[in-house]
């Protein structure tokens, strides 16, 4: 298994301290629950669980993860950073705009801060501005790139704004690809439900788009780098298999995911997944009920790492609560 661009070795992750499924986003997310058995103190306490869980699996498995808490409570989806950065090779981070008013809150400071002083970033490209014209682009939720292809993959929805996808693509070289993708009647809310590209397969939610013309043209192109594609049934969808996430750890490439999601996974689909990634589950029931998984709460890293006595300074702005590296020590609260 050599090393892959779609595979980054650190990852950003977001631990929440008053986690809730978001009402503000509950009416066209098809995949978000409620869980009236437990009180909602219960249901932020077993999220942060879920995160810390997640953040101690990956470093054990030699992902570099840099953990940050999030103490405030007007920001039930923090735990999703991937909607609100990107990280590109060349070094340039891109700040997305959010649907949401709430996901706005997201944006964090010292996130940024803390990329620039561990890695190089030459700059950073921030869309939030559109908001204000109503324009909305949710990151690697609203798309899934194909770094090896160079395609941003977009299911439509409120949350991919087709102006703003555009200007994505023009600025980071991708070739954009837009689709319609229903789930129970619902246009599907995030592209990253329904979709994973790894470095030699692809997860995908075939049945879900709605044009078979398109349908074919998605597959072929996810195809043309010699990947075998795997369809995923509604049923797997619904059980987060297509939010997952190939990462590179020290023994090589892994298959990051949910327990609920690795379980939902037939025999042959797990042969091919383990013929090119070691698949890691990893249970984050509680965080699943705001309708994501695994894949959501990842911020891959695609930056290049500056060397010993290399950091840049660090900014004034407050990093209360970042863990630049997770550990065993720091994940515990």
């Amino acid at each position: 298994m050599g090393i892959s661009i779609q595979a980054p070795g650190a990852v950003v992750l977001v631990r929440p301290q008053h986690f809730t499924p978001n009402p503000q986003t509950s009416a066209d997310n098809a995949f978000q629950r409620s869980d009236p058995s437990r009180e909602a103190r219960q249901i932020a306490a077993a999220a942060a669980a879920d995160a810390t869980r997640l953040a101690e699996a990956l470093e054990a498995a030699g992902v570099t993860v840099h953990l940050f808490d999030d103490e405030e409570n007007e920001r039930p989806d923090s735990v999703f950073p991937n909607n609100w950065f990107s990280t590109h090779a060349g070094g340039r981070i891109a700040v997305y705009p959010m649907y949401s008013p709430n996901r706005r809150r997201e944006r964090r400071p010292d996130v940024i801060e803390l990329l620039k002083h561990r890695y190089r970033v030459q700059e950073v490209i921030d869309y939030s501005g559109l908001e204000a014209d109503g324009l909305f682009l949710e990151g690697t939720g609203a798309m899934v790139l194909d770094h090896l292809n160079r395609v941003a993959y977009a299911a439509r929805s409120h949350r991919a704004d087709p102006i703003v996808l555009e200007r994505f693509c023009t600025t980071f070289g991708y070739e954009p690809m837009v689709f319609d993708a229903v789930a129970d009647g619902v246009p599907i809310y995030h592209t990253n439900v329904m979709m994973c590209i790894a470095t030699e397969f692809a997860l995908v939610g075939l049945d879900l788009i709605t044009s078979p013309t398109r349908r074919q043209e998605v597959a072929d192109r996810l195809a043309e780098p010699g990947r075998e594609v795997i369809a995923l049934s509604a049923e797997q969808i619904a059980d987060f298999a297509g939010n997952a996430i190939e990462l590179r750890a020290a023994s090589g490439r892994i298959l990051a995911l949910s327990t609920r999601a690795e379980r939902s996974l037939t025999p042959a689909q797990r042969r091919i997944i383990e013929g090119s990634c070691t698949i890691l589950p990893v249970d984050v029931s509680t965080i699943e009920l705001a309708g994501g998984s695994v894949r959501c709460m990842i911020a891959g890293i695609h930056l290049d790492r500056r060397g010993a006595g290399q950091e840049g300074p660090m900014s004034a702005l407050n990093t209360v609560g970042a863990q630049p590296s997770a550990s065993s020590a720091s994940l515990g609260r």
